[in-house]
This record gives C-alpha cells, structure tokens and sequence, in this order.
C-alpha cells in the first residue's frame, strides 16, 4: 500500500485531509476526502503515475471534504462514493455549507451510494464502510483491517470528536458511533483524521468512557 495524506486548504480557514491510498500491484487508487487545492492532488497522482483513479470516497458531505471533486474527476475520472444518507448534502447548500464556509456551490450526483458494512476494493486492498452518524447523518469511516487503519473522516479526532451542532448532525449519535463502532476495532488501529494529525484507537479512551475531550 502507498499512503499519501495532503493537507489542503479551503475556504473554511483550516487544512482538510486527502488521503490518496494506491495498491502498488495493480495501481488502482482511490481519493479520499479531495477537499481543496485540486492541483495540488493531481500533482501527487502524477507523482505516482496514476492516471485514472478507481473511486473519489467522501467521508460525508461538507464542502470543505469536497471542493476539489469536479475538476479532479474532470482529469482523473474516478466514481465518486458516499453514505446514502449524505447524498443529498452534494446539491443541498444547506446541508454542504458551500455557503456558509464562502464556498462556490458544487452541484453533483454521487455515482454510488455505500452503506454500513460494504467493501471497497483497490487492487487487494479491502475497505469495509462504518457508518458513522453524528457530524452528519451519513457519516462513514473506512476501515482496513489488514493495515489497521481507519479513515475517521470528521467522526473522530485526535483528542476529540466533530462538531454536532450543524445540519443532520446529533451529539448523541457521533457519541455511540465511537463508543459502539470506533472503540471496537484493535487499540493499535491507526486513525487518520479528517483534520489535524493522526492518533490510534487505544489513546482516544478518554472520549468513550468519560464523554470529553483528550486534554493533551
């Protein structure tokens, strides 16, 4: 597996995390979370050699996890993937935030819809899709359980968890998504955020048993 992480900046004010997970084998390659900077994204594929990407995975439907989309599908194609329930967050401003954020409106369908335990494929690595409401009702993780990793999207963070008082999103729920789902997985799965730096399972116990935030 080749793991690039590209902080990209958007008109929210503070660095989105794409991901760009590419199996070495066969080269398929899939972006995650393309927030920002879409030449700064396609600069790396070529890097890589990718010339045509497998999948776009959104973690959820807030503009600043997909502002780059249209014109890196434009030049690398790739079908883009999200929960069900956050479809309509891609054409619904209300629910994006494209405007709230200072965002230009992007319009777009997703060309699938993914759901609590389907499996994502590039090349022979295997992703399994956690849904993961709270942030945003359709929000997911991607989860690999042969590499340990997990890609938490805006569920978790280093310390502490997303924000819940936007849209579809809900205190409650993004607390049982990791109490139930996240703190489930093996302590020694390594967590890469949808911003700031990356953590491990067993280090964020202070939000599961006592409901706040990691101090440190």
């Amino acid at each position: 597996m080749i793991l690039k992480r590209i902080p990209v900046e958007t008109a929210l004010g503070e660095p989105t995390n794409c991901y760009i997970v590419e199996d070495e084998q066969t080269k398929e390659t899939i972006v995650i979370d393309p927030g920002g900077e879409p030449e700064k994204i396609i600069e790396m594929l070529d890097t890589l050699g990718i010339d045509k990407l497998k999948y776009i995975y959104l973690t959820h439907c807030h503009g600043d996890h997909f502002g780059a989309i249209l014109k890196l599908k434009e030049q690398k194609g790739g079908k883009v993937l999200i929960h069900r329930d956050d479809a309509e967050g891609l054409y619904n401003i209300g629910i994006s935030l494209t405007y709230y954020i200072g965002m230009e409106d992007i319009t777009l369908e997703a060309d699938s819809r993914v759901d609590e335990g389907d499996l994502i494929h590039i090349g022979n690595i295997e992703f399994r899709v956690i849904h993961t409401p709270g942030h945003t009702k359709g929000g997911t993780c991607l989860y690999c359980e042969k590499e340990k990793l997990l890609f938490s999207g805006d569920t978790l963070f280093r310390g502490t968890w997303g924000r819940t008082d936007l849209p579809t999103s809900n205190f409650a729920d993004i607390i049982k998504s990791i109490t139930n789902k996240l703190a489930a997985l093996p302590d020694e799965t390594i967590v890469y955020p949808g911003h700031g730096r990356t953590t491990r399972i067993k280090e964020e116990e202070p939000i599961y048993l006592s409901l706040r935030p990691r101090l440190d």
